[in-house]
């Protein structure tokens, strides 16, 4: 899938799982949970939407993998050389990155990070934010810097506003597993699949005369409007007018 299509797939899968994740007993009664910091109490509304553009952003790490992907030219040539050095460590393009492992890690590291090193903590949030905003491509058509200044400016606009609200960020770990998942299972809906069990070498996949082919028609014509809509849909469910 493209960069824009994995970015709007976990919007959505944090819009519409947060709040029942967020209302389990076992990580909003359990003091243990509390104490460590995994949603220890329901969403504000605020926090509520800095997930969703977490989570969106949590969504394009798994593609760290590909040198070619949004993610790897959001940054120039630190997040380019990254990626070729994740392509490599991970086997190439949907290898190690792709599977359930990877989410997993990266969930936990997300939420020691949190509890541990806040200013840590919010460069994340930041970079996830920036990531978000330009996969769903936010910015100036044909002008790299003028995009990269609307990205500039619109992520450190929404951090603040984050920060006035007194955002909490105990639900790191959960909103960057949870992106990093739904990258996987979006892949594994595409005519190459993913190896969701890794280290094992099996790759889950629809047949492929089923599978998404990425980038074509169907994904930028169809896919993306009714996404744009479900996005557009959640947000109205969760915070609208009772």
């Amino acid at each position: 899938m493209m960069g824009h299509t994995h970015a709007m797939t976990g919007a959505i899968a944090w819009l519409g799982l947060a709040p029942t994740l967020a209302a389990l007993p076992m990580v909003t009664e359990s003091s243990r949970f509390i104490e460590t910091g995994i949603m220890a109490n329901a969403l504000s509304p605020a926090e509520f939407i800095a997930g969703a553009l977490v989570c969106a952003g949590a969504a394009m790490l798994p593609d760290l993998d590909h040198p070619s992907a949004t993610i790897a030219q959001t940054f120039g040539p630190v997040t380019w050389l990254l990626s070729k050095a994740v392509c490599w460590v991970s086997g190439g393009h949907r290898g190690a990155t792709h599977s359930l492992v990877f989410a997993v890690a990266l969930g936990l590291g997300a939420h020691w990070l949190a509890g541990a090193y806040p200013i840590g903590r919010d460069i994340l949030v930041v970079l996830l934010i920036g990531l978000a905003l330009r996969a769903i491509g936010i910015g100036i058509p044909g002008n790299k810097m003028g995009s990269a200044l609307v990205n500039v400016g619109l992520t450190a606009g929404l951090y603040a506003v984050f920060l006035s609200q007194g955002v909490g960020y105990a639900w790191l770990g959960m909103a960057v597993a949870l992106g990093c998942l739904i990258h996987v299972l979006g892949d594994c809906m595409t005519e190459r699949g993913c190896p969701v069990l890794w280290p094992m070498s099996v790759k889950f996949v629809l047949p492929w005369k089923i599978g998404i082919k990425t980038g074509k028609k169907f994904e930028q014509k169809i896919l993306a409007p009714v996404l744009s809509v479900a996005i557009i849909g959640l947000l109205f469910l969760r915070l609208g007018p009772v």
